[in-house]
Order: C-alpha cells, then structure tokens, then sequence
C-alpha cells in the first residue's frame, strides 16, 4: 500500500473504495473547468478505468487530517528515459488555497526522484489556468514550451504549457 505523509498532509494509494469520491470531485463545475474528462463521470465507468489501470502510473487520494480533499499521481512512468507525467486535482473547495497541493506535490516530487530514481517529472496545462502554473512555477516547475491550439477542450482549440522538473533541481521544502 502506498503511503507518504508530512504533517497533515498524507498521500494514501487510491482504491475502490474513492471511486464516488473521484466522480464526485471530477463532475463538480467549479474543479472540472481545466480537467479534460469525458464528464460527466459515472462511477460505472470510473470502476471499470480502476480495473483495467495501467500498472506504470501512481494513483493516490490526498488527505488533510484524514479527510480526503483531492487526486494526485504520476502517469505513463517510463523507468528506461527516467520520467513520468504529474497530475494534481483538488476535490474540496473548503480546502484550496491553504498549501495542501504544495506539500502534496512535494511529496509526490520526492517518491519519483528519491524512489523511482526519476530524471523528470512533467505536466501540460492549460495556458489559461493561472492558479495551477503559479503552484507548478512556486514549487519549482520550468516552462518548458507552449503547444498552439494543442487540443480541443469544450468546442474551442486551447494552448497549452508544458512545464517539468528535473531530479537536479528538486528541493523538498522550495
């Protein structure tokens, strides 16, 4: 079972068992508006991706006090080239703006440096998401590149950013 913690801050492996919560948190207007899901989620559906999940990614509920607030994880971790893809979402409203993400960034960042003996984590975000890229650039994160028009999201073509860390150049408390 997988499981970091730093203060009241812990990362507890997702299991069936967050499913409604994940649906919840995804079909909810004011978290869904930078994600890019096929919403609504349904928790027939989310079960199904639970099961058949690939097994190179990394998928954790973010807790605060032990109430779960929020997704994070790793995808597509490629060990040969040494990086995979970050992914953040908080669930709880109640609980955004209070450095949750940041610490459970952190911590994410730490297990694929010190742990999975990554080069690189990375992420793509909409250009337009100011709130996500000033905690990705607070934590350390280097825009790495913009993709024009890179994907349709709600009927428009949208840019976004590529941003990455390196193993170099992680400090634990940025």
């Amino acid at each position: 079972m997988f499981y970091l913690k730093d203060g009241e801050v812990s990362l507890k492996e997702f299991t069936e068992q967050d499913i409604e919560n994940k649906v919840k948190w995804i079909n909810d207007e004011k978290n869904n508006r930078y994600l890019h899901y096929d919403i609504p989620l349904s928790v027939e559906k989310t079960f199904e991706w639970f099961k058949a999940r690939a097994r190179n990614r990394i998928d954790c509920v973010i807790f605060y006090a032990d109430i779960p607030v929020g997704l994070i994880g790793l995808i597509g971790i490629d060990k040969t080239n040494q990086k995979a893809e970050f992914y953040i979402s908080m669930g709880r409203d109640d609980f955004k703006r209070k450095g949750i993400a940041t610490t459970a960034t952190r911590l994410v960042l730490g297990y694929a440096f010190d742990e999975l003996a990554l080069n690189k984590v990375f992420l793509n975000v909409d250009e337009d998401n100011g709130a996500a890229c000033r905690l990705y650039e607070k934590i350390g994160f280097k825009l790495e590149g913009k993709f024009e028009k890179d994907i349709i999201h709600r009927g428009a073509l949208i840019n976004r950013l590529r941003y990455a860390m390196l193993s170099e150049d992680f400090k634990g408390e940025n």
